[in-house]
């Protein structure tokens, strides 16, 4: 923070520096920063500051107290430039020196500095009027291309759709524009069953950051749209997949569409090869957390496993983040409940492994879910899978779980797979098998 010398005879008296001054010295990058008719008086600063609160201020705005920019200055006797509540609180906790210096201070008065405070409110409303007349003119130009969209098609509605993309990711108000202005009844119109998938992906791509209303949740469930959308997850780019699901995953949350009316065999397929795509942790999440909202329907889970998912996911998991994994691990409990389900998770060479390395790793809810996986594959099979799983060191997780802090309901399980992991040997040899401390035995 520069130290500012008073000036005599300004004004006031204590007024550190004129406009003219700070314009000329570069200090604030420039002229131009007094909004012109008197309009900038009229702003409120204190409006300005929260709505610009994302901008790069000049340095010399900001209170060395709270690093915020100031609202009120004031200058001390050393110099030094304070917001009026940062330096008062100062005050009030005993201090009689200048925070910046660490000056004893010889006057304890506070002057207002009247000439920053203007600079700031300039700067401020040239900034605050830009951003307003910028958001003008994106709605404006949004409004516009509502109206094109009527009267156009092919490429022609391709160039107009992916436009109103940007303006809609652009500004938040766009976004109330287009919504308020039938723009959400419009843009669903053009989704079909003829519909080019040009034209869906820049369509979806523009609802999935709308606020949706109830009729156009109607609209949209629709068959031959919903039918569309899975094409476009299945066939599209990255992003439109990622989009894609993300709208049918909206559209799931509300009342007018349930999981049956989506849970088809290639959005399955889709979603699977979507959470695979390891590049793409957006994706990952987004497949994940739609394929756990349709493991309701028996139709899902049963696809799950046709389609050989099952290895698949397993093979992944560790790979995924603690987000992912959860919604993974609860897509395979669910299909655990299936008895081909079950199989699967059997005759996968990875599946104890994995599982085992997750419990007391990530969350009580991932050591929960994995348990419940385990219990179900080692009661399916315990002579074959108990033993793999002390192999793989399960004996001794299941010991961490039940001295843990966890809750009752999952020590319990662990206390019953602990003793299924045992009926297959001796006590010996079981302790043996585990590497079990006579403490711990």
């Amino acid at each position: 923070m520069p130290m500012y010398q008073p000036e005599l005879g300004v004004g006031g008296g204590g007024q550190v520096l004129d406009v003219e001054t700070a314009v000329k010295d570069g200090i604030l990058g420039g002229g131009g920063f007094i909004c012109e008719g008197g309009t900038a008086e009229k702003l409120d600063l204190k409006e300005m500051v929260e709505e610009l609160e994302n901008i790069e201020v000049p340095s010399v705005f900001i209170c060395p107290i709270s690093l915020e920019p100031m609202r009120d200055p004031v200058t001390l006797c050393t110099g030094q430039t304070y917001e009026r509540s940062n330096i008062m609180k100062w005050f009030s906790l005993g201090h009689i020196t200048c925070p910046t210096t660490m000056q004893e201070l010889w006057d304890d008065s506070i002057t207002p500095n009247n000439t920053l405070h203007q600079l700031i409110h300039s700067w401020f409303s040239q900034k605050y009027l830009a951003m307003k007349k910028r958001s003008e003119d994106v709605q404006g130009r949004a409004l516009e291309l509502l109206d094109t969209l009527k009267k156009v098609k092919g490429q022609a509605r391709v160039r107009a759709l992916k436009e109103l993309r940007h303006v809609v990711a652009l500004n938040s108000s766009t976004k109330n524009t287009v919504e308020d202005n039938g723009g959400l009844a419009l843009i669903s119109s053009l989704l079909g069953p003829f519909t080019s998938h040009a034209v869906g992906s820049e369509a979806i791509g523009i609802l999935v950051n709308l606020d949706l209303d109830a009729e156009s949740r109607r609209n949209l469930v629709q068959p031959a749209k919903i039918s569309l959308m899975v094409d476009m997850l299945n066939e599209g780019s990255t992003d439109t997949k990622i989009n894609c699901t993300r709208l049918i995953q909206t559209l799931l949350d509300g009342d007018d569409c349930g999981a049956d009316t989506v849970s088809g065999l290639s959005l399955v397929v889709g979603l699977l090869r979507l959470i695979k795509e390891k590049q793409h942790p957006n994706g990952v999440l987004a497949g994940l957390r739609l394929l756990k909202a349709l493991c309701s329907q028996e139709q899902v889970k049963n696809s799950i496993v046709s389609i050989g998912a099952i290895p698949q996911l397993v093979e992944i998991l560790p790979n995924f983040s603690p987000e992912s994994l959860e919604l993974a691990l609860h897509v395979l409990d669910s299909v655990s409940s299936l008895s081909d389900g079950r199989v699967a998770l059997k005759d996968c060479p990875k599946t104890i492994p994995n599982l085992v390395k997750l419990l007391m790793r990530v969350s009580e809810s991932c050591t929960q879910q994995a348990l419940s996986i385990l219990w179900a594959v080692c009661k399916l099979a315990p002579e074959e899978c108990a033993s793999q799983a002390v192999e793989a060191g399960l004996a001794a997780k299941l010991l961490l779980v039940i001295q843990s802090g966890c809750n009752p309901v999952l020590k319990q399980r662990s206390a019953e797979l602990l003793k299924l992991c045992s009926l297959n040997y001796t006590a010996t040899l079981f302790i043996s098998k585990c590497k079990l401390t006579r403490t711990i035995q």
